[in-house]
């Protein structure tokens, strides 16, 4: 079973990665970030059957900064105390991931990591699909996507219905109220879901945006209309901005916000249209404005991870034409042929990333867009142009 790597419903559907079942955290494997986090990726074929491998999360202590009384300080130190090898602990700490419909997808790996560490996870889910989430976790559907690099399962503590296109109750309209996918459900806006969960758990110390959608993101941005290009800002950029509003208030100090974002932000990626590029150009933004007042006024950190492409099921539906390949294909096929490090991504190398980021190791870094992608964004030329033919010979 393949596992995707976007969080997409129908209507969140514009990430685009994927990886095995099982490709859990690659074995043994750290990356170096801030204070000397080494990470490394795994490789294999995304579409090659799925493999078991080892756990590259501990459980130990956090990261430790040397304490001094400020009558004592050396401002010359720069030293930090490590409590033995870079390792993570995120327990007693809860996650809050909103975009998470099902086990396919980026939401569910970062989800999958943070619990590895310990946390408590909790999700937001698009009301349309919130029963047949509950359902499949109730039925099993997704234990194996659920195991732990210890054995254990991830619980999903408590499932939220969660619509990111609204912030507060008086935003919904009748159309929405009245539809039979609707239908039973209540207090799913961004301010009604932050107050339960802040009635439920009282504070929160990550919080994650995984979810976007373009209704449109099939045509080229001088076809897309004014409806669609909004509807894609809307869904996929200033939902990051409102989530952060309704939950920055509930965050413990040191918290993290966590977005995900594409290589499209900046540069030219035909087939990604509809003003999905635009949006994730917003997204990043936002990213360094919401740093510094999150961190101003809450202590919070913001960042935003960029992956590359990788197959789901959801990004193979995009332009998919009889006997071509999809957008997603050519995606993944130009990255393989021209990005640095000549290797396949999987979810789980997000989740790796996500993990650092929201953990104690990340505790100074901040409004960055932290690119997980082999590389490929530092691309200025394409290797497989037919100009640059002589080049591989």
């Amino acid at each position: 079973m393949n596992r995707a790597a976007a969080i997409i419903s129908s209507r969140y559907a514009t990430h685009i990665l994927s990886r095995p079942s099982n490709m859990m955290f690659g074995r043994n494997s750290w990356f170096v970030a801030a204070a000397a986090l080494a990470y490394g990726a795994t490789s294999g074929s995304a579409f090659a059957p799925s493999t078991s491998l080892g756990n590259a999360v501990s459980r130990s202590a956090p990261v430790t900064i040397q304490q001094q009384s400020q009558s004592s300080r050396q401002y010359s130190s720069t030293q930090l105390q490590m409590a033995g090898p870079a390792q993570v602990d995120l327990t007693g700490k809860v996650a809050f991931i909103a975009g998470v419909a099902d086990s396919s997808g980026y939401g569910w790996a970062i989800a999958r990591a943070l619990a590895s560490a310990g946390a408590t996870i909790i999700v937001g889910t698009w009301p349309p699909v919130l029963k047949i989430f509950q359902m499949g976790i109730k039925k099993g559907s997704f234990d194996e996507d659920s195991e732990l690099p210890d054995g254990s399962k991830m619980v999903i503590e408590k499932v939220y219905p969660l619509d990111a296109v609204f912030d507060t109750a008086d935003d919904v309209p009748d159309e929405i109220k009245d539809n039979k996918r609707y239908a039973g459900l209540d207090g799913f806006t961004i301010e009604e879901v932050a107050k339960a969960v802040e009635a439920d758990y009282g504070k929160i110390d990550i919080l994650v945006h995984s979810l976007a959608n373009g209704p449109e993101v099939t045509k080229p941005l001088l076809e897309t209309s004014r409806k669609g290009y909004l509807a894609a800002s809307s869904a996929s950029a200033y939902s990051a901005v409102s989530l952060l509003q309704k939950f920055g208030p509930i965050m413990n100090e040191g918290g993290n916000m966590l977005s995900l974002t594409y290589i499209a932000s900046e540069k030219v990626i035909p087939g990604y249209g509809g003003g999905m590029s635009s949006a994730k150009a917003q997204l990043e933004s936002d990213t360094r404005t919401l740093a510094y007042e999150a961190g101003r006024k809450w202590g919070v950190r913001v960042n935003t991870v960029s992956a590359g492409p990788l197959k789901s099921r959801a990004a193979s539906a995009i332009g998919k034409e009889p006997g071509q390949k999809t957008f997603i294909e050519y995606a993944i096929d130009y990255s393989n042929a021209n990005a640095p490090l000549g290797q396949d991504l999987y979810n789980d190398d997000v989740g790796n990333s996500a993990m650092f980021l929201c953990s104690g190791l990340g505790r100074c870094v901040t409004g960055v867009t932290l690119y997980v992608d082999n590389g490929l964004h530092a691309m200025g030329m394409a290797l497989d142009s037919e100009s640059m033919a002589d080049q591989r010979k």
